[in-house]
Parts: C-alpha cells; structure tokens; sequence
C-alpha cells in the first residue's frame, strides 16, 4: 500500500509510523488507560485489511481515532486528537519574526538578492520586503493547500512571488502603449492626452511605466515603434513653425534647422525615457523592471523615425548613466531587446548600421539582447513581437476581427518544478522517473491553478492604470476582469530548472551526448505536452517557459544537497543549471551551443534565452558581429555574457586592469584594494563577495566554483 501525504508525494506504507503516533499519545495517559500492543496491533490490521492500493494520511489516522474509540479509550483517542491538532499547528505556525528581523539586520540573503532591481538596504525596499515576508507566512499557512506549500517549502516546486500572492494582481504584461498614447489614459484621476511632440510622448510613457510597475509585480514591456508617429508629428510642428516666420530661408536651409530641432528633440527624449526609468521608485521601494522591444518593421510607415529612435537608445545606453561619483555605468534598466531581420542581419541591409552599434553596445553594456525574426517566425505563426518584461513569450491569440494581438496581453503566474530533484529520487529508474514527473507536474498544475482562481473575480478598480485605462484593457468601472484569463488571452507559465543535472542523473552524461540529448528532448517535449494538454482541458494558457530565475538555481540545489547530500556533478556545484542550457563548464563554442540549444528553444515557446559567453568583448566585435550573423539564422532568442570588473570605491565598470607591479588597479581612481572590486556576471546573476584564486593570478575569481 503507498499512502499519499499532505504535500501531494506518495511514499510507501510504513505501519513504524502508526505505532511511533499511538506511542506518543499512550505515553502521556495512566496506565490503565493505554492502549495493548494487541489492540495496536488490531488497528494496525484493520488498516492493512482494507487492501487499498494508496490512502490519505488524513483516513489513515481517521481510522486509528474511530477504533480508538470503539476500544473504549475514550482519554486515549481525545489525547491522539489533541496530539494530531498540535502537529498541525506546528506545520501552520507564524515564522515571520526571524525572516523579518533578518531583513532588517541585513542577513537575510535570499531575499535580499532575489531582485536585481532593488536596493534591499533603503527604507522603501525593506518596507515592502517586510510586507512581502508576512503575505508569504499567509500564503502558506492558510491561503495556499498545504501540499503546494509543502512542495514548495521542500524544493519539489518553486511557488515564484508567493510575498504578492494575497494581493488581486498578476506577473508581467505587454503595455498597450500604442492604444495609451493615441487614444489617452488616465493617472491618479487626471486625463491625460494624446501627446502632441515626441518629448511629450516619452514622458508620458515614462509615466505609464511607473503607474504599471506599482500595480503589479513582474516586469513590462514598451515597444517602441508606437514613438516614429511623434517624432514625425515634432518634425511637421518644426517645418509648420519656420515657414510661418522664416520665409526668407531656402528649403535646405529650413531642412538643415529642422534636422537639428529633430536631434536635440530625439536626444532629449530617449534622455527623459532613460533617466526617469533609472530615477524613478515604484510603490515596492524599486526601479521598474522594464525591457524596451527594438524592431524596425519593413512594413511600418515610420520606420525612418523608428530607425532613428533606435540608434539615439543604443547611444544613449552605449554612454550609460553617470552614478554619484560621476562615473558613467552600466543602468540595469531599461532592459533592451534588438530584432534582427532581412534588413539589418549584416548582410548587406539597409539598417545593418544600427545592428553594428548594438554589437558595439552590447561587448561594452552587454545588452542588447537579440530576436531573430526569421526564426521567430517560425514558431509564432509568422509573428514578430517583445518578450514580456520577465521574458516569457504569450501565444499567438486572435481578436473578434481575427486580428493577432499581443500588446495588452499579460502573464497570470509562473511556478516552477525541480527536475533534478526527481531524477535524485529516481535512482536511475525511468520508470519511476516518469511516475514521479507526472506527479509533480500534476502539483504544479494545481499550483498555477492557485494563481488563477486568486484573479478570478478581480474588479477593474483595483488597478484602474491596468484594466480601465488601456495598459492591458478598457474595462467599465466595477467590471470584472475574467473575460481576460480565459480563451489563452493571458499566460499560465511552467517553469524549470535543471535540465542538465536531470540528464546526467538518469544517463550518466550530458544533455550533449547521444542518449543524453535523446532524454533531454523527451523530458521537453513531455512537459510541453502536458502545458498543452492542462490548455486543451481548461481554456487556459498554459505554457512552457525556460525560467531566468538564477536564484532560484541555487535555491534548489541548496535544498538538496541538505536533504540528499553531496551528489557528484548534481549538488556538488551549489548551483543548478538554469531551464534548458548547457552546463556552463562544457568546452562548446558559440556557434554549437547556439545551435544545439535552437531545439529546445522551439519546445518552450512560452519563454526561451540563450547566451554565449566572450572574454575581451570590446576587442571581439567581429567575432560578435559573426555570432549576430548565426543568430539571425539559427536560433529565436539570445544575448552575449562577459565578466564585469565593478570598482566600490568610485563606481568604475569597466576593465580592471592589471598595473606594472603585477597589482589589480581601477583606471578610475587607481584603488588597489581588490576586496574592494567584484566580478559579476550575468550567466548566473551572482553579485556576492568576490576573492583571490589560489594562485593569486591575474583574475578575480567568485566563490561559486563554476565562475
């Protein structure tokens, strides 16, 4: 017999169990009231008697009160109860003091460095953390079933942004900016116009950003072709001006003047977009979390204007912002993804001149990152369109008038599964690998579930920036927003971590070798086919999404390598290999893991990233312009990785160099104190401390060994 427990796994019969609760409770009654070791005994066979291939742990020690009882040990059963009661209060009791007390005093880690996009030293930040840390006690005690809290708590699954579950509001969106900015919005109760210039136009979706970014909790996207209409609108307000009261000027010299007007206009407004992103503190004591989508469409009439747009935001980001020393770096926000297409894949295009300068941006700021629109093509039914702010990608959905749209669309909710932690369980077994698999993909089914249901009923007016005016809809006040989490209008996602570790527990190699990649692709595809079968079944959109949670990587290696101990090339690294990548310590080049990684990417179309990483960027620009090429042609999405040298003296991100006497030195302010300088990098988002290899050699190395 195997007995289900509360967190939803399944574990064999151990009747050890039954007389170490019975003991427990008979130890605390007089003698003459404990129960015989033949009445246990009894119990114990009527149990075994009933021949059932799975019970409940909840009937199991339903039937120990009723015969108990019919035993005639009334005290006895009365104790086991109050015994069963206790051991429920323990699962639900209050932990929020030391979590709290931790944030405060600044040692509590994991949620400390959970965002890249906040200071969990300011005020504002602790304040919201401190609240997330009671809502996530709330959360699991009483809001959530307690085997997804379970689950959660023992790695089998990751319940992501548990601190904002009590609240009615959901992950991450694709603003409708378009809609906002032609049509009007409304914040804090003032109308707010179509914009009639295009400084105006980026203050107000500088604006737009901060009022989403209050009301929900995952990142957002702005695509900026919706901006070349008032760039055209500014240069016609221009030419309109100097022919009124310059007449007397040729039309080249009227062109020259409003070419000028146009790039101090342009400058200026990417400047506002830039600065007000990085200045800007949302509600939740952070920077919103925004990615700007760069695509020049062949198809827009505003391409030249969009064309500009997009060279001025590459600029801008390819100076950086300067920091209280005055020393230009690397803002961390807005995040950029750059379309590569038939007329700037360096080919020949016309545009290939701006994917030249993001190649140039990215060896220096590492971003942009890159969507082939070949490729993505492919597997979005011809579509072109951001990732959400979170990368996720949402389906290809349709309107009344069978028109695609994705602007407006957002994501409810993600919840990942441990793979590597079910491939330790399995032992090598497939069999009950696959068992086990379907079990777990079954909880986190019910956990997104969760997500849902928590939507369900929301009224527009709680967030009147999202449902009321524009940025998702255009919903009447009091309305409800149901229509918009069914039909695949909005994403349910699946995440994983693990792929790697998974395959090499049940194969003995990597993802990369023969059977190894056969296992790899069968585990894909299976939950891929699940997310598609939970869609078919709910009206849902389920959907499989490559996690770029790098936390949540060591999290789950943490976990067990506590409760399954040192697992050579598994839980020996500290960390787990993030969604479907190849491991990091492979000697692969760029090219074939791009190319080997394309595959997977297809299978987990509701979000996928890859990334190569390349020493020396600013001195490699060909060799990255040759990648770029590859990119295009051979894989939908993709960024570049490079270590990062950080100065804490005076704020210096660029190259560390290494002086005359053989001694790391900032070129900034000369500092030489190397405690005082980090490497960080975005393979694995690790920002801890940093020390000298034991060589001494003429690198910074971190302390997770695959850095």
């Amino acid at each position: 017999m195997q007995v289900i427990k509360r967190d939803g796994t399944v574990v064999e019969y151990d009747r050890a169990k039954i007389r170490t609760a019975i003991g427990k409770a008979n130890a605390e009654m007089e003698e003459a009231q404990r129960v015989s070791a033949e009445e246990v005994e009894a119990i114990l066979a009527y149990i075994e008697g009933k021949k059932r291939k799975r019970m409940l742990v909840e009937d199991i020690q339903d039937i120990i009160e009723e015969k108990l009882m019919e035993q005639g040990h009334y005290e006895l059963a009365k104790t086991y109860i109050i015994y069963r009661y206790n051991r429920a209060l323990v699962r639900k009791a209050n932990t929020t003091d030391e979590a709290i007390l931790s944030l405060i005093s600044n040692s509590n880690k994991d949620v400390m460095e959970e965002n890249s996009n906040k200071n969990a030293l300011a005020a504002a930040t602790q304040r919201d953390l401190i609240a997330g840390e009671v809502s996530k006690d709330l959360t699991r005690r009483i809001l959530l079933p307690e085997k997804i809290s379970k689950a959660h708590e023992d790695g089998v699954l990751h319940f992501h942004d548990a601190d904002y579950f009590i609240q009615p509001i959901f992950n991450c969106c694709l603003i409708n900016i378009g809609d906002m900015l032609d049509n009007g919005t409304v914040m804090n109760g003032k109308l707010i116009e179509s914009p009639k210039s295009f400084q105006v136009a980026c203050t107000v979706v500088t604006q737009i950003i901060a009022a989403v970014a209050c009301s929900q909790y995952g990142g957002q996207s702005v695509d900026i072709r919706h901006l070349g209409k008032y760039l055209r609108l500014t240069r016609k307000k221009f030419e309109r001006i100097l022919d009124e009261t310059c007449s007397d000027l040729t039309a080249e010299q009227r062109k020259a003047l409003v070419d000028e007007r146009i790039r101090d206009e342009l400058k200026s407004g990417v400047q506002t977009i830039q600065y007000q992103i990085n200045t800007l503190m949302t509600t939740n004591g952070q920077s919103p979390f925004v990615t700007l989508f760069l695509y020049l469409d062949k198809d827009d009439e505003y391409i030249e204007e969009n064309a500009s747009i997009i060279e001025e935001i590459l600029r801008q980001r390819y100076e950086g912002i300067k920091n209280e020393k005055g020393v230009y770096i690397t803002p961390a926000f807005p995040k950029l993804v750059y379309v590569l297409d038939e007329h700037n894949c360096l080919k020949g295009g016309k545009y290939d001149y701006l994917t030249e300068l993001a190649v140039k941006c990215s060896a220096k700021r590492l971003y942009p990152d890159y969507i082939s629109a070949k490729k993505m093509r492919e597997v979005y039914a011809g579509n072109v369109f951001s990732p959400m702010g979170c990368r996720s990608f949402l389906s290809p959905w349709k309107d009344e008038n069978g028109n695609y749209k994705f602007e407006g669309r957002f994501n409810q909710g993600v919840v990942s599964i441990n793979l590597p932690q079910i491939g330790i369980l399995a032992g090598g077994d497939e069999d009950k690998f696959w068992k086990l698999f379907d079990e777990r993909l079954e909880l986190c089914r019910e956990a997104l579930m969760c997500r849902h249901r928590a939507l369900l009923g929301t009224k527009s007016d709680v967030s009147p920036i999202h449902w009321q005016y524009g940025a998702i809809a255009r919903l009447g006040k009091g309305e409800v927003i149901d229509k918009l989490l069914f039909d695949g209008y909005s994403t349910l996602s699946l995440g994983y971590i693990g792929l790697y570790e998974v395959t090499k527990l049940m194969t003995g190699v990597s993802q990369t070798e023969g059977k190894g990649s056969e296992f790899a692709l069968r585990v894909m595809q299976h939950m891929r086919d699940k997310t598609d079968e939970w869609k078919r079944e709910s009206g849902l959109g389920f959907a499989l999404y490559g996690t770029p949670a790098e936390s949540l990587c060591y999290r789950f290696a943490r976990i067990d390598k506590e409760k399954f101990g040192t697992i050579e090339d598994v839980t020996d690294k500290g960390y787990y290999t993030n969604s479907y990548h190849v491991d990091v310590r492979e000697n692969i080049d760029a090219f074939s893991k791009f190319a080997f990684e394309a595959q997977f990417q297809k299978i987990s179309s509701g979000g996928c990233i890859s990334y190569v990483e390349i020493p020396n960027m600013q001195n490699n620009l060909e060799a990255m312009e040759e990648v770029v090429r590859f990119i295009y042609d051979n894989i939908q999405y993709a960024e570049f990785n490079t270590k990062s040298d950080y100065c804490h003296v005076c704020g210096w991100d660029g190259e560390i160099i290494i002086n005359e006497n053989n001694e790391w030195e900032c070129p900034n302010c000369h500092n030489k104190d190397h405690k005082k300088m980090n490497v960080t990098r975005r393979t694995c988002g690790y920002l801890g401390e940093n020390f000298w290899n034991l060589g001494k050699t003429k690198e910074i190395k971190a302390r997770v060994l695959h850095l």
